[in-house]
Formats: structure tokens, sequence, C-alpha cells
């Protein structure tokens, strides 16, 4: 099994490609786009984070993935277990009545919401997406999650970039990555 997950793991980092100084100067981006063209790769994430949750979050109940990246592999992921997939998404993308929560970005500001009703209190959620860099994005969706009084069982990514420190700024909530740069 572990050398299973070792060639899963190597197949997605052969597939996740880097782009000095985008989308500005002094920003080195990963980019995973190479992954969903290559099935197999594809497979290899949902296959990653699904072994994962099996093993440690066998009693959640739906998937929050995060605008836009995390559309990607969420339901995919939520599809194989059997679980409710839910979208929280930049400001002004949702119709109906919504929460929002302002966050800070590495480049910038960004506000982001999820709908009043997709989320019942109590309900045990993980957050996905594919990239944690300084944590606000997730850390943003972590507190309309704790708006929504669901229980958050953790956040998952691809890529974590551990010299921007964004797991910091998740505590006490655990995350999983599948690769750290």
């Amino acid at each position: 099994m572990a050398a299973d997950t070792e060639s899963k793991l190597q197949l997605v980092r052969r597939h996740v490609r880097a782009f000095p100084d985008f989308p500005k100067k002094g920003i080195f981006f990963k980019d995973i786009c190479p992954i969903l063209k290559e099935p197999a790769a594809l497979t290899a994430v949902i296959d990653l984070f699904e072994e994962h949750v099996r093993k440690n979050h066998s009693q959640v109940e739906l998937i929050a993935g995060l605008d836009a990246r995390g559309f990607l592999f969420g339901p995919l992921l939520a599809q194989r277990l059997g679980v409710g997939f839910v979208l929280v998404r930049k400001k002004g993308k949702l119709p109906g009545n919504t929460l929002s929560v302002a966050y800070d970005l590495e480049y910038g500001k960004a506000e982001v919401e999820i709908q009043e009703d997709a989320v019942t209190p109590g309900q045990k959620i993980l957050l996905i997406d594919d990239l944690l860099a300084t944590g606000g994005t997730l850390h943003a969706a972590c507190e309309l999650m704790r708006k929504q009084q669901a229980e958050i069982l953790g956040c998952m990514v691809i890529i974590e970039l551990k010299e921007l420190n964004g797991i910091d700024k998740l505590k006490p909530h655990n995350v999983f990555s599948l690769l750290q740069y």
C-alpha cells in the first residue's frame, strides 16, 4: 500500500508546473493544470484524498470546495465518498441569501461567501482547495463554516507552500496536503 501511495504522489508531483513571477513578481506559482489534463494524475489525486478521508474522517457528511480549483477536485471526491458538495465562492457569485467573510490574500484582499442554507448546524465537513499559501482563503472558508455552525473535520490541499506558513493561520484545524514545497 505504501509503495502504491508513493507512486501516486510521484505521478502528481510530475504534473505540477512552476511559473516564476506569476501573477506578480516574487510569486512562484504552482500550476495544477497538467494534473487535470492527465487522467491518471487526476485519478491519483482523488485516490489519495479518498484514502485519507476514509482512514481519518469516515464520519464526513459534506465536502466544501473553494473557488475555483476546489470545485475541480471536491465534487469528484464527494461523489466517491457518497456525500454532498457545496461551493465557497468569491463574493457576488452565488444567488439567494449568503454569508460572507473578508480576508487578505498574499497579493491583495478578497471576500468569500456561501449560501445560507448550504450547510446545516452540526454538519461534519471537510474543506478542499488546490493550494495552501498564506492560509487566508482557507481560514475565511473555515470562518464561514463556523458561522454555519458546522463541525470542521479538516482541510485538504494538493500543495502546501511551507515557507508561507499558511498552516499557522488554520490552527486548530488539521490540514492534509499531498505535496509540500
